[in-house]
């Protein structure tokens, strides 16, 4: 991306750009952006990565938080001053679009994905700390919210995901910084993985995003 040309960027040779900028706003073309997504994702992911036209919808409404769009985000009630949680079954390819979606703004901060399994065992060798850690101000997409393991350190059990989840509530509430996830659970189901304190938290600092519950596993 040039600071001249914001709504161009540039993968190697080749420039693609996704709208029209009239020296103060991009107006973001959503196929220009799909077609810069779909030569992305093959470099990310391998060239058999594709966009599905049923991924369509869920990655126009990505897209619009992404940059954005206050007018499209009103019209699919997402709030653009929160953070995303990717729903979705297993496979329908929920951390390739977080990962794929924030190479769309490159001139915003970008966020650092990391499993939740990941966190629960860290926190099982070094402790609170690690609770500490995430919880603090740096931009994270947790993948995978409510399947990792508890967590359990000297002898003692933790929900190392929800007490995360607690300090970035607070985090949001004091500096709106934002955190993303991704996961299989539905609502009740984390509400049960997770307890109604969490859930109550996670329900002001997510918009919730959702595949249909009979998205194919594009893994198999």
């Amino acid at each position: 991306m040039e600071k001249s040309r914001p709504h161009i960027i540039i993968e190697g040779a080749t420039e693609y750009s996704l709208g029209d900028f009239d020296g103060k706003h991009i107006a973001y073309d959503f196929s220009k952006v799909l077609v810069y997504l779909e030569a992305k994702g093959k470099l990310l992911f391998g060239r058999n990565f594709q966009i599905y036209d049923e991924d369509k919808e869920i990655l126009l409404k990505l897209c619009n938080y992404m940059v954005r769009d206050f007018d499209n985000c009103k019209k699919f009630d997402i709030d653009p001053d929160k953070g995303i949680l990717l729903s979705g079954p297993v496979g329908c390819g929920k951390t390739s679009l977080m990962r794929l979606i924030r190479h769309i703004v490159p001139h915003q901060r970008p966020y650092e994905i990391i499993p939740a399994r990941n966190i629960t065992f860290a926190f099982n060798h070094i402790g609170y700390k690690i609770i500490e850690e995430y919880g603090n101000g740096r931009f994270y997409c947790f993948d995978d919210l409510g399947v990792e393991p508890l967590g359990r350190h000297f002898g003692m059990d933790c929900n190392v995901m929800g007490e995360v989840l607690i300090s970035r509530h607070e985090l949001y509430q004091q500096t709106k910084i934002i955190t993303h996830g991704t996961t299989n659970l539905n609502a009740e189901e984390l509400e049960e993985r997770y307890g109604k304190r969490v859930r109550s938290r996670m329900r002001q600092i997510f918009n919730l995003i959702g595949f249909d519950k009979s998205t194919r596993d594009k893994r198999t």
